[in-house]
């Protein structure tokens, strides 16, 4: 009776078994062990009650909103007791009107009062079977009958057989069978048997089952409901994941029942399936009409205060409507009042509520939304024309023009909306091919693949201009292998303004796939070139960089540094332009343009817009030699990139990170698999000639710089890669030092030199004279950087510390040890702040070497008791949270103040300390008399 049983590996429920179905693997492969997906911790805590259940008795109610899985995992655990020897008895409410009394209770022991066994207390049998089988009178009431049910169950198990008794939905049972099972699980310690109730979260307390032990389930993480998508769902496009997460927020029956649309509802509603308007709203359909017509109008205007809704909900029922009209829906816990805002319990219940909704009752809730909302507005215009039937050139004509207002405030989603349905609207196919591809152009910018490609195969369906059919054409095929472009030197000039918008979102679009291609590049330029006017524009800024980024950098960075107003510029072309200051060899300017691009999305609560940004900003971080700020930078891509099934991002950024480890430490590189490979190039086309240059770094710092010298030099020389190269002159005239070919290296700087013609951007011309600086024992050479550049030394620390490290070498060996000493440490220093912590400690080694102490006490660092003396109080409270481990990033928040400005107090404060680490501040600060 009391053996102890183990959860054995659940098998997959059968075919007629719906719960389980939601969380198997394809083909009805369990999915690892369980079957199920990101419910590991829950399927342990079962494990651990089924035991403690057999053994001493246990209760569980296992508690979460609908759709979270209670009855996925509940049939997960009766299969294990099954298979693990114990007896099951279950039954489950109904939430389809009131269930009879008793019913419950009847489903639970009938197993028991129809069985030929018969327990060992037989006049408690034969009451509860005359009051539960045939009908009877209760003769005790409540009370007697929760004791007759406790003796009948702990009977029933056979002699070593312990019992599970599983209960679904157990809000949804008759009452008299609620307190009866309830008083069961309350007493189910000392006895032979496990009793789970699968229940929602009760609504106001006191819960009924306050006391009994609880475990909770909440949504998915947002990785592993991408994971449920993948398993469960295979072959949906990344727009489609991203969309089905969002909307989800972790659901399961929601990740798997929302339909993954193709086009938008006209007109719009939110997406549900039946299912998934059962499980969330279950009694709509039963709530007075006035709370129905509310609850449309807030399901289609979710950013309407009350009062705005509550005016729109009594246009629809024709009689004023007050706050009362919410007090059903409260109590049914679909909305949550918000302060004068109107939320949903769950952002899918919004589709559940108007789910089966009829188009006539759809556009009366949009035209009685756009009729209490200020006449003009952007939002009203749009829920005019979802009302609107047939052809309206007149309201499609204001749909156009205020797509532009809603580009302005930054919300480029609604701008294709209100385009796709002015393409609706207009009847002439010229207007109608104008406004397709104008939103084709917009929701390819936002990375909507599929809406891109379905309004461009419109669009292409319609009167189009020249250069707007080679644009649709090239559109079209977006995601589907990227259908080869026309020739750039075949494209006809552009004649006006439209003409020229479509020619720069043209270029945009197809830069990327002439780069590399000489002749095909060289037209694209002329092409570009043709468009004096439009020379700032982002988009051509982009397309030159990414088609020339060699040739033609000092056009692009004097086009960036040309754009003004920059904080009213809109974000997608902040990005664009650091995209371009990054490609042409800018990595400071594509920073701070970066950074105030993910202001910019934080400001305006888009966090699924951010990976993009974050992973641009690691990549020039890493570009800059600033290896803890590029890590951190790419672990936060990679986290956001997976919350919002960004796939791409994420597959580069953890290639990125893994690279950045390497380089950090010196160790190898970790290959990426030919999957991970072809999802990142999505995101960074470069990814093959950053990795390549990065692997070939991280030799250089793990010490074996002669072995990296062919593969530097070979990337250096081939003009796909020559761009990302140039961001590591200084490890391959290392190399090149190392392998004794140093002629080589300077022959190769002179080429580099000459290439750029007379307009070589400082920055580049910066890199190649400490390049030249590293090669040469003569001190002019050494000291020409700092005198002819310095401004781009003092915004680039891994080049000035590259310098002094070539300066304390060279004074080393011209046995000046003092001085050596001071450049040696303040190289250590500077490389220590930026994350190179194999290059730090090689330094330190060399440090030793010349017959310096680096450890605590020793002469290079400064006395612990004097050392804060020496220190600033910002500068001491600095270095103080830096000691005890905290990243740049965490100090700049804690003080306000950027990461880079941490990094340049650190700077400072590393050789006055004498100290080469971080790990060194805290000895060095330490109070030698406590107090």
């Amino acid at each position: 009776m009391n053996a102890r049983t183990r959860l054995s590996t659940l098998a997959p429920a059968p075919e007629r078994q719906r719960p389980l179905a939601l969380v198997t693997a394809p083909g009805g492969v369990p999915r690892g062990e369980s079957g199920l997906v990101g419910r590991e911790p829950e399927l342990r805590a079962l494990r651990e009650f089924l035991d403690e259940g057999a053994a001493r008795g246990a209760a569980r109610v296992l508690c979460g909103l609908a759709g979270t899985g209670k009855s996925a995992l509940l049939e997960a655990t009766v299969q294990a007791a099954v298979a693990s020897g114990m007896r099951v008895l279950r039954c489950a409410g109904s939430r389809d009107g009131d269930p009879p009394g008793l019913s419950g209770l009847r489903r639970l022991v009938w197993p028991v009062l129809a069985g030929t066994h018969r327990p060992s207390a037989g006049g408690r049998f034969d009451a509860v079977r005359r009051v539960l089988a045939d009908g009877g009178p209760v003769p005790g009431g409540q009370s007697w009958l929760s004791f007759a049910v406790l003796g009948l169950l702990e009977s029933a198990g056979g002699a070593g057989q312990p019992l599970l008794i599983a209960v679904d939905d157990w809000d949804a049972l008759d009452a008299p069978s609620r307190d009866a099972l309830t008083f069961v699980a309350r007493r189910a310690e000392g006895r032979p048997m496990a009793v789970l109730l699968a229940a929602r979260p009760h609504r106001t307390p006191p819960s009924p089952l306050a006391g009994l032990p609880e475990l909770p389930l909440g949504p998915l993480a947002p990785i592993r409901s991408a994971e449920l998508l993948a398993t469960r769902r295979p072959g949906l496009d990344a727009q489609a994941v991203r969309e089905l997460l969002a909307a989800a927020a972790g659901n399961p029956l929601a990740l798997l029942e929302l339909p993954a649309r193709s086009e938008e509802p006209v007109p719009w509603m939110p997406a549900s399936s039946d299912r998934l308007a059962a499980a969330l709203a279950s009694g709509v359909r039963l709530m007075p009409r006035a709370t129905r017509s509310l609850l449309l109008v807030a399901a289609l205007h979710p950013a309407g205060d009350l009062p705005l809704l509550l005016a729109a909900a009594s246009r629809i029922a024709g009689a004023e409507l007050s706050f009362t009209a919410l007090e059903p829906a409260e109590r049914a816990g679909l909305v949550v009042p918000d302060g004068t805002r109107l939320r949903f319990g769950h952002p899918a219940t919004a589709g559940a509520v108007v789910h089966g909704t009829g188009r006539r009752c759809r556009r009366a809730a949009h035209a009685a939304l756009a009729a209490v909302l200020p006449p003009g507005s952007v939002q009203a215009l749009w829920h005019r024309s979802e009302a609107a039937e047939g052809c309206d050139p007149a309201l499609a004509a204001r749909l156009e023009a205020v797509h532009g207002h809603a580009l302005e405030r930054d919300e480029p989603p609604m701008a294709v909306r209100l385009l796709r349905r002015a393409a609706d609207l207009y009847p002439a196919p010229a207007d109608r091919g104008r406004c397709a591809l104008r939103a084709a152009q917009l929701a390819h910018g936002l990375g909507l693949e599929r809406t891109a490609r379905t309004m461009a195969r419109r669009a292409l369906r319609e009167r189009l201009n020249p250069l707007g059919t080679l644009c649709a054409k090239a559109l079209a095929g977006t995601g589907d292998g990227h259908r080869p472009a026309a020739d750039p030197s075949a494209w006809p000039v552009p004649a006006g303004a439209a003409e020229e918008e479509d020619a720069l979102e043209l270029v945009r679009i197809t830069a990327a796939g002439v780069a590399g291609d000489d002749e095909r590049a060289g037209a694209l330029l002329a092409f570009l070139d043709g468009m004096p006017d439009r020379s700032a524009d982002p988009r051509l800024l982009l397309a030159m960089a990414t088609a020339a980024p060699v040739r033609r950098a000092a056009t692009v960075l004097a086009g960036v540094a040309a754009v003004r107003c920059l904080a009213d510029l809109p974000v997608r072309d902040l990005e664009r332009l650091g995209e371009a200051a990054l490609m042409a060899g800018d990595a400071q300017t594509a920073l701070d343009l970066c950074r105030r691009a993910e202001r910019n999305h934080r400001l305006h609560d888009r966090p699924d817009r951010l990976p993009r940004v974050l992973l641009r900003q690691g990549l020039a971080h890493l570009a800059l030699g600033d290896r803890g700020q590029g890590g951190d930078a790419f672990r936060r891509c990679a986290e956001l990139a997976e919350a919002y099934g960004h796939a791409p991002h994420a597959a580069a950024a953890r290639l990125l990170e893994g690279l950045v480890g390497a380089l950090r430490t010196g160790g190898a590189v970790r290959p990426g698999s030919a999957h991970e490979l072809a999802a990142a190039r999505r995101s960074v086309r470069s990814i093959d000639a950053v990795l390549a240059v990065g692997t070939a770094c991280a030799l250089v710092e793990a010490g074996e710089a002669a072995a990296a010298w062919p593969a530097l030099s070979s990337l250096l020389a081939d003009p796909r890669t020559r761009a990302t190269a140039l961001f590591a002159l200084v490890p391959f005239v290392e190399a090149a030092e190392a392998a004794n070919a140093s002629g080589e290296a300077l022959a190769a700087l002179d080429g580099l030199d000459a290439e750029p013609g007379s307009r070589c951007p400082p920055v580049v011309a910066a890199r190649l004279a400490v390049a030249r600086a590293v090669l040469a024992d003569d001190e002019d050479t050494q000291a020409l950087p700092e005198r002819a550049f310095p401004e781009v030394l003092s915004r680039s620390p891994a080049l000035a510390a590259a310098l002094r490290l070539a300066r304390g070498r060279r004074l080393r060996r011209l046995r000046q040890v003092t001085d050596s000493r001071a450049a040696l440490r303040q190289a250590a220093a500077g490389f220590a702040l930026l994350g190179s912590a194999a290059r730090a400690a090689r330094i330190t080694a060399e440090l030793r070497a010349s017959g310096e102490r680096t450890g605590g006490g020793g002469p290079g660092m400064a006395r612990a008791g004097a050392a804060r003396d020496l220190l600033s109080p910002q500068e001491l409270r600095i270095a103080e949270l830096a000691g005890q481990g905290l990243s740049n990033r965490d100090i700049g928040e804690r003080l306000g103040l950027s990461p880079r400005t941490i990094g340049a107090y650190l700077y400072r404060v590393f050789p006055r300390l004498g100290v080469t680490s971080r790990a060194q501040l805290a000895e060095a600060l330490r109070d030698p008399h406590p107090a």
